[in-house]
């Protein structure tokens, strides 16, 4: 069963999402106000999916989220948001956010994204990944793709386009491990620690 913990400023909207959870069959160790309680509950019930909102008084889900990779914390994040800053989503995805999920949405958005992350994927929206690219301030250099060889760019671009490790495994006949021990040597080939990173850099790239 998958554990989560729930930070939510708004406690009918925190209690609310905790039904849904826990009604959909995933346990719910912990339902918070704000970033700083939603760290000291992931250090306590080490959940396996933290759902944190945007926007919180005092530390809100995004600094807790830059805040759990300094540590060196890479389990799936999912940030809850009704709208997202261009500032904001630059700032979840360079820090490897898993999933963006719109409240407006629906709670079956958020059942599929829980989905999606607790097996390797990514659930961000594509228009969001669309308007993180308009807004980056990289500059113009030759594809990345060119370091990888032929097997590393398909698995890469599998990875873009949300295929999860075990369903590209089986595309190529091989084993899931085989699949994790390559993304590793992707990410060190390119410079990227997460999916959400490479997604980024292939699309960069192809734009």
């Amino acid at each position: 069963m998958t554990s989560v913990i729930i930070a939510d400023d708004h406690p009918f909207l925190r209690e609310g999402v905790r039904a849904v959870l826990t009604q959909a069959g995933l346990e719910v160790s912990a339902a918070v106000g704000d970033g700083d309680d939603a760290l000291a509950a992931i250090e306590q019930h080490d959940p396996d999916v933290a759902i944190l909102d945007v926007r919180m008084p005092g530390c809100d889900g995004i600094e807790a989220l830059q805040t759990m990779r300094k540590r060196g914390d890479q389990r799936p994040v999912i940030l809850l948001t009704a709208v997202i800053e261009d500032r904001q989503l630059l700032e979840a995805m360079r820090a490897g956010v898993s999933g963006i999920v719109f409240k407006q949405g629906g709670e079956n958005q958020l059942i599929e994204a829980l989905d999606i992350v607790s097996k390797g994927g990514n659930a961000i929206p594509l228009e969001l990944i669309g308007r993180a690219l308009d807004h980056s301030q990289k500059p113009s250099m030759p594809s990345p793709m060119a370091r990888l060889n032929e097997r590393e760019r398909q698995i890469a671009e599998r990875v873009c386009q949300g295929k999860r490790n075990r369903e590209i495994a089986e595309s190529f006949g091989v084993s899931e491990g085989s699949i994790k021990v390559a993304l590793h040597r992707i990410y060190d080939k390119l410079g990227v620690s997460s999916r959400t990173e490479l997604t980024l850099l292939i699309l960069n790239s192809e734009a």
